[in-house]
């Protein structure tokens, strides 16, 4: 990402209007560990998740969990990125 000119912050930041309400999709193997791992994530990242909706894969083999924060910042949300794909039963993040 490249700074702006006009000091506005990066390309990417311009997109966004921060504090701003973000939608995530985690997908993964449908195991109980990984609600708790998204619950944990966001706990620990200082948020609190304005929404978390899960959905079942029509084999029951993977979960999709659509998780809104509050955002407050691009970092924020690289931070939290990072953290929630660490897990091994963590296969796609949106």
């Amino acid at each position: 990402m490249t700074e702006r000119a006009d000091g506005a912050g990066t390309q990417a930041d311009v997109l966004f209007d921060f504090p701003c309400d973000f939608p995530i999709k985690i997908m993964g193997e449908n195991t109980p560990e990984l609600e708790t791992h998204v619950r944990n994530v966001v706990q620990q990242q200082g948020l609190s998740p304005l929404s978390l909706v899960s959905r079942t894969s029509a084999k029951g083999n993977y979960l999709a969990l659509t998780l809104t924060v509050r955002a407050q910042s691009r970092a924020q949300l690289d931070a939290l990125y990072i953290a929630l794909g660490v897990a091994r039963f963590v296969k796609a993040l949106l």
